[in-house]
C-alpha cells in the first residue's frame, strides 16, 4: 500500500460513506430515501470541493443533510491524509516517516521537515479564516432570514467559500446579493486565500511580521511565492477585464447593471471561476466567447498546496516560460532569476497532457451519451467538474445517469491529481541503471 493509494482509496472511501449518509431518510427534507445517483452526485461534488449539484441544496436536503455535506467539504478541502493525519495527532499517535511523505505529496510539498508544524498551521490557518469570514456574513444573513438561519447560512458559506466548494443554501446560488459589496468582497477574499497554498500564506505571514516587528528581512521570497502571486494576481486582473469587456453588452448578464456593479460582478466571476463555483450572475445566460474564458480560468485553477483544483497556476506559468523559451531559442526555462529543473518540466508537460486526455475524453463520453447538448455546454460542464470549480450552464441535473457517473469519475481525478493517480494505478517507479543512446526527432 504506497502512499498514493493511500490517498486515493482514502478519499473514494470517504465519498462512499458520504453516499450512504446522504440516501438516509433524515439526509433529506420529504424524509425519504434518497436517489443513490444524487447521493453519489453531491458526495462527490463535497469531498471534491466541487460544487456541481444535480439538486437544490437548500431545498433537497434537510439541516441535517446540509451538516454532512459540509463535513464533506471540509475534509475534501484539508485533503483525507491531512484531515485523518491530524485526527491521529490528537489522538496521540506519534508522526512517523510514512506520515511526513503522505502530508509531502498530499500537500504538494518541497520537504519532509516541518509536517507536524505546517500540518497545525493549517488547521489553525484554516479556523481563523472561516470563523472570521461567517462572522463577517453574519452581518448580511441575520437581518435577511433570522438569527437561527442566518448564522447557518453564514457558517455554510465560508466553509465552502475558503475550500473553493461554490455550495450554496439559496436556489439561486449569491444571484441574490449580486450588489451586496460585503458579500462579494468576503466570498471572494475566502477563495483566493483559501485557494492560494498553505505555503503561500505561511510565507506571507512570516514577511508580514518581521515588518511590522521592523526586524532585519530573514525570510526571502521563494520561487512558489513568486510565482503563485503574480500569476493568481494576472489571472483575477485579465479575467475580471476579459469577462467585464465580453458580457458588458449583454443585457442577460452584465448589460442592465450599473458600471461599479458590473465591475464587481465581472471581478467575482473572475475569480470563483478559478475554482469556486460561486455566481453573481447567470452562467447560461453568458455568450459563447465568455463560457470559454470561464474555461480557460476553470483549467487554469489555484495554486499548489490550497483548496483549489485546475493544473494550477504554477503548472501553467512553468509551460508558458518554457514556450518562451523556446521562442528566444533558449535550452533552459528561467523565471525570476532561477533556472527550471528538467524533472518540474516534465512534470508540468505530464499534468497538462493528462488534463487534456481527462478533458477529451469525458467530453467525448457525455456527448455520445447526450447528442442533443451543444459542445460548448458539454465542455464547460467537464472542465468544470475536472477543475473542481462547479460552475454549470443549468445541465448537469438534464444529463442521462451515465454521463452523472463521467463526471462523478472527472472530479474525483481532478481532485486527487492525474499524476497521482497514475502513480496509484501503477505503483511507484523502479529505478534503472540504464542510459539509452540520445537521438533527435523533428517536433512542431
Amino acid at each position: 500500500m504506497t502512499v498514493s493509494r493511500s490517498i486515493c482509496l482514502g478519499f473514494i472511501s470517504v465519498i462512499l460513506a458520504g453516499t450512504l449518509l446522504l440516501m438516509m431518510p433524515f439526509s433529506t427534507s420529504s424524509g425519504q430515501w434518497n436517489d443513490p445517483i444524487v447521493a453519489l452526485f453531491t458526495s462527490t461534488s463535497a469531498v471534491c470541493v466541487t460544487g456541481h449539484v444535480v439538486v437544490d441544496t437548500a431545498t433537497h436536503f434537510s439541516r441535517i443533510g446540509q451538516l454532512f455535506i459540509m463535513l464533506l467539504i471540509q475534509v475534501g478541502g484539508l485533503g483525507y491524509m491531512t484531515a485523518t493525519t491530524f485526527l491521529l495527532l490528537l489522538l496521540g499517535r506519534r508522526f512517523g516517516l510514512k506520515d511526513k511523505i503522505a502530508i509531502q505529496q498530499s500537500l504538494d510539498r518541497r520537504a519532509l521537515q516541518g509536517s507536524a508544524q505546517i500540518l497545525q498551521s493549517i488547521i489553525a490557518t484554516t479556523l481563523l479564516f472561516e470563523l472570521t469570514g461567517a462572522f463577517l456574513l453574519l452581518l448580511v444573513f441575520v437581518p435577511d432570514v433570522g438569527w437561527p438561519k442566518g448564522l447557518w447560512f453564514a457558517i455554510f458559506h465560508s466553509v465552502s467559500a475558503w475550500n473553493n466548494a461554490g455550495f450554496g443554501l439559496f436556489s439561486d446560488n449569491l444571484v441574490g446579493y449580486q450588489g451586496s459589496f460585503l458579500v462579494n468582497v468576503v466570498i471572494t477574499g475566502l477563495i483566493i486565500i483559501g485557494g492560494i497554498g498553505y505555503e503561500v500564506i505561511l510565507e506571507f505571514y512570516l514577511m508580514l511580521r518581521e515588518r511590522m516587528l521592523r526586524q532585519k528581512m530573514r525570510t526571502v521570497r521563494s520561487l512558489n511565492f513568486r510565482v503563485a502571486v503574480s500569476t493568481t494576481l494576472f489571472l483575477l486582473i485579465g479575467g475580471t477585464l476579459a469577462i467585464w469587456l465580453i458580457e458588458v453588452r449583454n443585457v442577460k448578464t452584465l448589460g442592465t447593471l450599473s458600471l461599479p456593479q458590473q465591475l464587481l460582478a465581472a471581478w467575482f466571476q473572475s475569480v470563483t471561476s478559478r475554482t469556486a463555483g460561486f455566481n453573481t450572475i447567470d452562467i447560461s445566460q453568458m455568450t459563447t466567447a465568455g463560457l470559454f474564458i470561464t474555461i480557460a480560468l476553470m483549467l487554469i485553477g489555484g495554486s499548489p498546496g490550497g483548496t483549489a483544483g485546475g493544473i494550477k497556476t504554477t503548472t501553467a506559468r512553468v509551460m508558458a516560460s518554457c514556450t518562451y523559451a523556446v521562442l528566444q531559442g533558449k535550452e533552459s526555462v528561467v523565471v525570476y532569476r532561477r533556472q527550471v529543473p528538467n524533472t518540474l518540466l516534465l512534470k508540468a508537460i505530464g499534468v497538462t497532457f493528462g488534463s487534456a486526455v481527462t478533458v477529451v475524453v469525458a467530453t467525448v463520453f457525455i456527448a455520445i451519451s447526450d447528442p442533443e447538448l451543444d459542445f460548448i455546454r458539454i465542455l464547460f460542464e467537464v472542465v468544470s467538474a475536472f477543475g473542481t470549480v462547479g460552475l454549470s450552464t443549468g445541465i448537469t441535473a438534464e444529463l442521462t445517469a451515465f454521463s452523472k457517473l463521467v463526471l462523478v469519475a472527472t472530479m474525483y481525478i481532478g481532485r486527487v491529481g492525474i499524476l497521482l493517480l497514475i502513480s496509484a494505478l501503477l505503483g511507484d517507479p523502479r529505478p534503472s541503471v540504464i542510459n539509452y543512446p540520445e537521438e533527435s526527432l523533428l517536433v512542431g
